[in-house]
């Protein structure tokens, strides 16, 4: 048996939350390794934010996260906010900007928060493996830790290797094994911030329309008010990838084409040019056209008229899926937090074993809640090594 190298605490996943975690135990005393199964560390940070890193958002609050528990976030966002982060980020000497909705964002480049991470790293004299492959876990007392680059043993193992989101940059259900494999609960992981598909195939022909939109889904109280983008396969914007979350199969998405507008209320005539004009007066061209030919009542009454702005404001759409893990920014669902102590992010039937990120069953909203959420997990767990 290979002989194995004594930690405090094993991190596997170094992105976002697993190098928060590794840096700040490190830097409370903790004789920390952090495992990649990678190339490089901060892959998903690199390309988030379109390259600049949308690190968090100034209204973060727990009712901006979608979970099974939707109290199970409090906790940990309480303990570490994005204040808090803001400043490790000004510390640092990182410029960034709001950019809407109380986004911040790198002013230049995502690699600025990466080397952030790995120098606050440094400071805690973290020892970070890349490329360890094939990581097996055992306990006997303490946890062992057997992967390509060798054997590791702790009283601690942190959990923070994501979700099933972008394959393409090494995302596994890795950590979700690790949960069954001691016993805790998996709620089932699926896309979330995801183009949606639609089989109505009109829609296609207005492939690269945007507008501005107040999208929801069926059943659900959340509404998103920004911009749809109209693809080839269905639905995309942040409005339809923030609705998506909430998304399952066979349900309704409900798109308000004019929001907080009262569009039929002055026509000149009643007829479909006017209502043409009207529509084409709050959306873009083309897309008022398609709406124009689909809205034309059959008499033009006044109840045919309300009719008409009642389906404007809850237009019906049945997507038929998503477009997969390849496409999400994120994924919904993971390790159940009935399971975690949601102060420590501890798992209560196994002492010493924590999940934190994105693999725990908490999705934040678009707009840099997820990061945050990586921040305040990372946070809450390495101040209980």
């Amino acid at each position: 048996m290979a002989e194995a190298q004594r930690v405090d605490a094993v991190v596997v996943g170094a992105g976002a939350a697993g190098m928060m975690c590794a840096a700040m135990a490190g830097q409370r005393g903790r004789k920390v390794v952090l495992l990649e199964h990678g190339e490089q560390v901060g892959r998903k940070i690199l390309i988030s934010g379109g390259g600049r890193c949308n690190f968090t958002n100034l209204h973060c609050a727990p009712d901006r996260f979608l979970s099974q528990n939707p109290h199970f976030a409090k906790s940990a966002l309480a303990q570490y906010t994005q204040q808090h982060f803001v400043e490790l980020v000004k510390r640092h000497g990182i410029a960034f900007h709001e950019k809407t909705l109380g986004q911040l964002f790198c002013n230049g480049s995502a690699r600025a928060i990466v080397t952030m991470l790995q120098e606050e790293c440094a400071r805690g004299n973290v020892q970070t493996v890349l490329r360890a492959k094939n990581a097996r876990v055992e306990r006997s007392g303490e946890f062992r830790v057997e992967c390509s680059e060798g054997v590791f043993e702790a009283a601690a193992l942190v959990v923070a290797t994501g979700g099933l989101s972008i394959a393409k940059l090494g995302a596994t259900g890795w950590g979700y094994d690790v949960a069954r494999q001691f016993g805790l609960p998996v709620i089932a992981p699926h896309p979330g911030l995801v183009p949606l598909t639609l089989a109505d195939a009109r829609w296609a022909n207005l492939a690269g329309v945007s507008a501005a939109v107040t999208a929801w889904v069926e059943g659900s109280s959340v509404r998103f008010p920004e911009k749809l983008l109209v693809t080839h396969r269905g639905m995309s914007g942040p409005a339809v990838l923030q609705a998506s979350s909430y998304w399952q199969p066979e349900t309704v998405l409900y798109v308000d084409f004019a929001p907080g507008q009262a569009v039929l209320s002055a026509l000149p005539r009643r007829d479909a040019n006017a209502l043409r004009e009207a529509l084409r007066r709050v959306m873009p061209q083309r897309l008022a056209e398609f709406l124009a030919i689909h809205l034309q009542p059959k008499r033009w009454t006044n109840a045919a008229l309300a009719e008409v702005e009642e389906r404007l404001h809850k237009w019906r759409l049945e997507p038929d899926g998503t477009e997969g893990f390849e496409k999400a920014e994120v994924t919904v669902g993971g390790v159940d937090t009935r399971a975690l102590n949601s102060r420590t992010m501890e798992a209560r039937a196994a002492p010493g074993l924590f999940f934190i990120g994105e693999v725990v069953d908490v999705t934040g909203h678009l707009g840099g809640f997820n990061f945050q959420w990586a921040w305040s997990s990372a946070m809450a767990c390495a101040r209980a090594l």
